[in-house]
């Protein structure tokens, strides 16, 4: 009976409280799974996930010293955490002082697409005219932080003139891909996946290479100029897709990146470019 009672002395204001209180709880879980996403810290918590599974197992099956060792990781890993990831919680804070952490709406998402490929094409345009080699990544859903730790962080604003000043010949960051991360320029330099597969055309070089290596291992949308030919290509989903024009690749970023299919006049990888199936 008592614990009938407690539902009966609920009010339609408590039940409308409590599920609001949920929800809240839910949505500030989602954000900081966002703002995560992608770095080692997504590598941290799933580690935590481990240790309390680990510690919930001992519990039940009376193992009293792996029980308190992992009591001891989780009272004392809390202090760790919060040491090794000042930096990023310093700048999660500094995002919510300024009022942006929870308040980033639709309309700023799409406009700030819209200038990253506005800023990517004009790039582009200038490296191919001029053969500059070229090689970009974009991360999608997949995580690129393995890759960006192999090359030198920038952590910068995308413009076309950065990423032109990158690529220039004989520039101490112009070898290797640039990785470009939640509309930032993560890292110059950084190494990628060469692609094993024999079915690769033989003139293509290490470049064409790494995007496809990258593209089969990841969803991530990656951009090669050919330094021979000044040739713009896209690899996704393991395939290489050759000779784009600049009208064209405009078109595939948009809808890949922002799901922008106004303008498209087939499917969205069937492209008039050359396609070569890695």
């Amino acid at each position: 009976m008592p614990f009938i009672d407690i539902f009966t002395d609920y009010t339609v204001l408590d039940y409308v409280s409590d599920i609001v209180d949920i929800l809240l709880v839910w949505f500030v879980f989602y954000k900081i799974i966002m703002l995560i996403k992608g770095t080692k810290a997504v590598q941290l918590l799933k580690g935590i996930f481990v240790i309390i599974i680990v510690r919930g197992l001992s519990s039940l099956f009376g193992l009293d010293t792996l029980g308190w060792m992992m009591e001891q990781a989780l009272t004392w890993g809390f202090l760790a955490i919060i040491i090794i990831f000042q930096p990023e919680l310093r700048r999660a804070l500094e995002q919510l002082g300024r009022g942006r952490l929870f308040s980033r709406s639709y309309l700023q998402e799409e406009e700030e697409q819209e200038q990253m490929i506005e800023s990517m094409t004009k790039a582009v345009s200038y490296m191919a005219k001029r053969r500059i080699g070229a090689l970009l990544s974009i991360e999608k859903e997949t995580g690129l932080s393995d890759y960006i730790e192999t090359g030198i962080p920038v952590n910068a604003e995308i413009s076309s003139q950065l990423l032109i000043n990158i690529f220039i010949p004989n520039t101490p960051l112009h070898d290797g891909a640039v990785v470009i991360q939640k509309r930032r320029i993560a890292a110059a330099a950084c190494y990628l996946p060469l692609s094993e597969s024999p079915f690769i055309s033989k003139e293509l070089g290490t470049r064409h290479r790494a995007a496809l290596g990258i593209s089969e291992v990841t969803d991530s949308v990656t951009i090669v100029v050919s330094e021979e030919t000044g040739a713009i290509s896209i690899t996704k989903n393991g395939e290489l897709h050759r000779d784009l024009t600049l009208e064209r690749f405009n078109e595939i970023l948009r809808v890949e990146l922002m799901g922008d299919t106004t303008n498209t006049s087939s499917t969205r990888w069937s492209f008039r470019g050359k396609k070569d199936n890695g």
